[in-house]
């Protein structure tokens, strides 16, 4: 396609300009062949252009192993994503029309690293869920480790399980959500029926795409796996599991007597089938919301060792909905959902600057009071505390001892979690007394500390059990002597329950750190912590990891 004389001329701005080349494929040096047959498209670039954006293009164009391929072959991106993608290098458009795009869009800026486009691309997602939706982004965001909003998919799906279950897509899901869906402790239904008969449904789906018989017992329990133990048949009535689930070709008839005969008798007598639920507790249903910001006046912080309570001075600053010493009003919409959501209700813990905003209203408050409440770090015992939509679990400290730090101190400790959480931080304490002039003074331990502030240095990181990175901050900030400070990871990281990660922190600074030795199991809130666990050597120095910082 020819172009006009003087175009640039005509074209003021840089982005207009790089949309022009990009659709006249004027100056063009590359070719890329996009997508799989019969829906292949040749698509046309600019190196520099593309290396500019992306430091994958730039290893594929001007690396030691520059790709050679003359159209280069993308099979695994559909063309209309990789079209968006490029529409968005050259010019900063972004066009999300529909959540099957932003999926495949967010897919492909991954692939060539492209951060702020993945941000959008989950705005997007975020702003588009829906029940029909919900389970086909919680895969997506489990696919590529997108913890927010998985978090986000499942409130939905717990929440408005009925709706879920009911939509033709829910029969479209993998095997493994299915599971995670049955096996939430909050669903919104009114019997285990509604769960047996989606997973009735679905298995019927299942046979038909794998090219089974749909009406043959065999079949239908070879695609269903373990999902069927996970539903509480015992929480049923006897009639309602004899006209329900009893007659269905998923149970044998062993299996559907065994289950009859314990749900008829208070003994128990009967083994119940191998691996099938004993839980005779229903599901409980979750509620509609999460606090409104009016109902955040209500919400105090509570430290469960001292019983000490902080929430007048948070009422009062959130029935004002004002920030301490500040004259500007907060937003409620804008303090629970994240930028440009469209959505008006939240029913899911907010991200981490929604968390962030709200720790800036409590920190005044915990200023003002006792040491016990997250002052001191020699005061804090050990416990569980809550602070708005975040949960503290604190290290019980079973003995005190101080380690010298002369150059660089590293800590670390190993744990898993009996229920999937996502963390957002850790807390550590401070020096227990200021080191003057960088030199060394002999440590007293009946001498109390110093009072005073410092600059602290230190870096932290979250890894998963085979030692590879999931989050990491740098920290540098004035800090109090002798007094528990947050760390903030960049971002949250989505854990599984029973498995084992590590969070490690590395100091900079001389002096004197009291690294105690901790408890290594803990109760917060629901959840169930255990420290240390694994290899002994993932574990060094692990008191000074006082507090895992969570939600859920």
């Amino acid at each position: 396609m020819g172009s006009p004389c003087d175009w640039q001329v005509t074209n003021q701005k840089v982005a207009q300009r790089g949309k022009h080349i990009l659709e006249t494929g004027q100056w063009s040096d590359c070719k890329f062949i996009v997508g799989q047959e019969p829906h292949q498209q040749i698509l046309e670039g600019h190196k520099l252009f593309l290396a500019m954006a992306s430091p994958v293009f730039e290893a594929m164009f001007y690396g030691g192993m520059a790709e050679k391929n003359d159209p280069i072959p993308i099979r695994d991106v559909q063309p209309e994503a990789f079209k968006a993608l490029l529409e968005y290098i050259y010019t900063d458009n972004i066009d999300l029309g529909s959540f099957e795009l932003a999926c495949e869009l967010c897919y492909c800026a991954k692939k060539y690293m492209l951060p702020f486009l993945v941000e959008e691309c989950t705005k997007f997602l975020w702003s588009d869920l829906s029940p029909k939706k919900a389970c086909r982004a919680y895969e997506f965001a489990k696919l590529f480790e997108e913890p927010v909003l998985m978090e986000k998919c499942l409130q939905i799906i717990c929440t408005k399980t009925n709706s879920v279950l009911s939509k033709p897509s829910f029969e479209e899901i993998e095997i493994g959500t299915l599971v995670t869906v049955f096996e939430q402790e909050e669903l919104e239904i009114n019997s285990e029926i509604e769960l047996f008969s989606a997973a009735e449904r679905w298995a019927r789906s299942e046979c038909v795409r794998k090219g089974l018989d749909p009406e043959d017992s065999k079949s239908l329990r070879s695609v269903i796996g373990n999902a069927l133990t996970k539903i509480r048949f015992l929480t049923l009535s006897p009639q309602e599991f004899a006209e329900g689930p009893a007659g269905s070709s998923l149970l044998n008839q062993d299996e559907a007597f065994a289950i009859l005969m314990n749900i008829s008798s208070s003994e128990r007598k009967w083994p119940m089938p191998e691996g099938f639920s004993t839980n005779v507790q229903s599901r409980v249903k979750p509620l509609k919301q999460h606090p409104t910001m009016g109902d955040l006046s209500a919400i105090g912080v509570v430290a469960s060792t001292s019983g000490a309570s902080v929430a007048g001075g948070l009422n009062n600053m959130l029935s004002d909905g004002q920030a301490p010493n500040s004259s500007s009003k907060l937003n409620s919409r804008s303090l629970l959902f994240p930028k440009n959501s469209s959505q008006d209700n939240s029913q899911w813990p907010a991200p981490q600057h929604v968390l962030e905003s709200f720790t800036n209203l409590t920190n005044s408050s915990l200023a003002n009071n006792s040491s016990n409440v997250m002052g001191s770090g020699a005061a804090v015992e050990g416990g569980a505390v809550r602070e708005g939509l975040k949960y503290y679990c604190l290290r019980s400290i079973v003995q005190q001892t101080d380690c010298l730090n002369t150059s660089v101190l590293d800590c670390s400790v190993a744990f898993n979690v009996d229920r999937n959480i996502c963390v957002i931080g850790v807390q550590v304490p401070t020096q227990v007394r200021i080191v003057q002039n960088q030199s060394i003074a002999p440590f007293d331990p009946f001498t109390s500390a110093v009072p005073g502030s410092y600059t602290e240095l230190l870096y932290a990181h979250l890894l998963d059990s085979d030692g590879s990175r999931l989050t990491y901050t740098h920290y540098t900030s004035r800090v109090n002597v002798d007094s528990l400070v947050e760390i903030t990871f960049n971002r949250p990281v989505y854990i599984q329950r029973n498995k084992v990660y590590r969070v490690g922190v590395v100091f900079n600074k001389v002096g004197w750190y009291p690294m105690g030795a901790c408890t290594q199991r803990m109760a917060c809130d629901s959840v169930f912590f255990s420290f240390g666990v694994g290899n002994s050597s993932d574990s060094v120095r692990d008191g000074l990891i006082r507090s895992i910082i969570f939600t859920y």
